[in-house]
């Protein structure tokens, strides 16, 4: 059976998940009385909550004796460390772009990764039935975007389809026919995509993605490079630089067959599969016979560009909702996690008692501290920071990021306003349709932590704003932070609703009667830019004289909702945010009054 190896690239929601939902049930990879979940690839709790892809994941159909392996890739930035790695198993791309939002920052930052591998690109245009479409429009704009990341001319020649992913069918014409389902797409991947390309010699392969497996262990995907690969076969594993790490024997080869992964007797060159046995071996590193001593060049990973601080919880309600409490599982946890994802870097602190996690960006260490929270971890964890650089002169380089800002042409404005205060350079702005602006700007990582929720505030709701890393350039200077300062328990209880009452004119809560706390835990954000020690846990004096009205029940304004991606962008460097399987507190680093004062006065005196 001849094979097509083959990966889907979109943006966040242009609805490539729900494509291979279609490309599965079309090709008769589920039974005709199978029950099929929607957004079947979206396997982790996390990614069918938000509907976004987090983890890259293959699948393989049959179209007409042709096996088409697919994988489907993340289409955010923050998660590029799992994109760059799949390109290297592929050998053409499907670019599925939005009829009515065109190709986004995301999509531009894949692509140029396909494009640079040599990747020949099928341009799928997706959702044509939306009212705001503007399929011809986007399809130029597809063109100008390859022409800009350098594209050869073959892959500028590039086959055109329009279609509606949800609703199953893609034609060369915008108008259909609906008809013929997805057969033009599948026609187009066999004559479009070339075979694999296979190297002679012995068995090769460099793993794309790995994961843990209660019953087989560590499982590694990846493509055979070249030779073929059968059960209890030895292997050895090589890295970057050939080095030997490990010598073993391969326990198990399952291949894609639908979204099901079966074992198979044989793994031949070109094909994508994954092996288990092996204790060592990870992403980016060989795995190949004993008599290869040459490893395979695997594709570099962009730099981390933002860190944080993942600290024991020290707070007085420590290990009161969680199980996972101490340094020594949260460190394991941590180093586990980095085995898998190669754009994490793990680094422990002096103190043992808490470590620096380096990443893409707040999302993807937003969810890794959601994902450890759902596991039962309890830990506090600073504000994100940025990684800054040195060129060869010593001079600070921070990180750069293209900002693409979509947004109603009433509240442009100010957002151009918010960017240049956070130091943002705009370099586009161009009417997008339907009396909306893009707006397109270069702007400091740091100026960027934060933004997101005061961006949707000033435009009551209307932006979308997309980032992409972009390079690292000179430093551009002190950037202000938050202008008001916060309401602070004074000493641990549970919290009166009287007292809250009578403190909202200090500004709002954000927490709620009965809410446990403890002294130094942030209760509320004050009006001004000082922090203001308050009593919460204050009730009603109570007499033996009944008052002459009715008392009036304390009607409470609710307070704000912090949800973990807001509560880290919110917090200032001398805050933290304590996490645990129920709740999400906020808190200053120094609880008690004193070590603040005397942290303040340290900090004043370096300034």
């Amino acid at each position: 059976m001849s094979l097509r190896n083959i990966a889907i690239i979109a943006h966040v929601d242009h609805g490539k998940t729900t494509l291979v939902d279609e490309l599965l049930k079309q090709s008769g990879a589920f039974r005709e009385n199978q029950r099929v979940v929607e957004r079947v690839m979206d396997s982790n709790e996390l990614e069918k909550e938000r509907g976004i892809t987090i983890l890259a994941k293959a699948t393989s159909v049959v179209w007409n004796d042709v096996r088409i392996n697919i994988v489907d890739t993340p289409g955010h930035a923050d998660f590029g460390g799992e994109v760059e790695r799949i390109l290297s198993m592929v050998d053409g791309a499907i670019v599925l772009v939005d009829a009515a939002e065109g190709p986004m920052p995301q999509t531009k930052f894949v692509v140029g990764k396909a494009l640079k591998v040599g990747l020949r690109p099928i341009v799928a245009v997706n959702k044509v039935d939306r009212p705001d479409g503007r399929a011809d429009e986007v399809v130029n704009e597809v063109f100008d975007l390859f022409a800009a990341l350098d594209a050869d001319d073959e892959q500028l020649d590039f086959p055109i389809l329009y279609g509606s992913g949800r609703d199953g069918w893609m034609n060369v014409n915008p108008e259909g026919p609906a008809d013929e389902g997805l057969a033009p797409l599948f026609d187009l991947i066999v004559k479009h995509v070339p075979e694999p390309t296979v190297a002679e010699g012995a068995f090769s392969m460099i793993g794309t993605i790995l994961e843990a497996n209660p019953f087989l262990g560590r499982i590694i995907t990846g493509r055979i490079h070249s030779g073929s690969i059968k059960p209890n076969q030895p292997l050895k594993v090589i890295d970057r630089d050939g080095k030997l790490l490990e010598q073993g024997r391969v326990s198990k080869i399952l291949a894609f067959r639908g979204i099901e992964r079966q074992p198979i007797d044989e793994g031949k060159a070109g094909d994508i599969v994954a092996i288990a046995g092996l204790t060592k071996g990870t992403v980016a590193d060989t795995f190949c016979a004993p008599e290869v001593d040459e490893p395979l060049q695997a594709q570099p990973i962009d730099p981390p560009t933002v860190t944080m601080s993942f600290i024991v919880n020290d707070s007085p309600l420590a290990g009161t909702e969680g199980d996972k409490v101490t340094s020594r599982v949260i460190r394991e946890r941590l180093f586990k996690e980095a085995e898998g994802n190669v754009a994490l870097r793990i680094e422990e602190a002096e103190d043992k008692d808490s470590f620096h996690v380096s990443g893409r960006g707040e999302l993807q260490l937003a969810v890794l501290i959601e994902t450890m929270r759902r596991e039962g971890f309890e830990l506090a964890v600073s504000r994100p920071r940025v990684v800054m650089q040195k060129d060869d002169a010593g001079s600070l380089l921070e990180p750069i990021e293209e900002v693409v800002i979509d947004v109603d042409e009433e509240h442009s404005g100010v957002v151009v306003q918010k960017m240049s205060e956070r130091k943002a350079e705009m370099t586009e702005l161009r009417p997008s349709g339907g009396n909306r602006v893009r707006l397109v700007f270069l702007a400091p990582t740091r100026g960027l932590i934060g933004y997101q929720s005061e961006l949707l505030t000033d435009t009551r709701g209307t932006a979308v704003m997309n980032r992409l890393f972009h390079d690292y350039q000179p430093y551009k200077g002190e950037i202000g932070g938050r202008s008001s300062g916060v309401l602070l328990a004074n000493e641990a209880g549970e919290a009166v609703a009287y007292a809250l009452f009578n403190l909202e004119d200090r500004g709002p809560m954000v927490i709620d009667a009965g809410e446990k706390v403890y002294e130094g835990m942030i209760v509320g954000i004050h009006t001004r830019d000082n922090d203001l020690e308050v009593n919460v846990l204050k009730g009603k004096k109570l007499t033996n004289i009944r008052a002459a009205g009715k008392d009036e029940t304390v009607k409470l304004t609710p307070p704000i909702r912090m949800t973990l991606e807001r509560a880290l962008s919110w917090i200032q460097d001398d805050e933290l945010v304590e996490v645990t399987p129920k709740s999400i507190r906020l808190r200053k680093l120094y609880l008690d009054p004193h070590e603040r004062k005397r942290f303040e006065k340290s900090r004043a005196n370096v300034a």
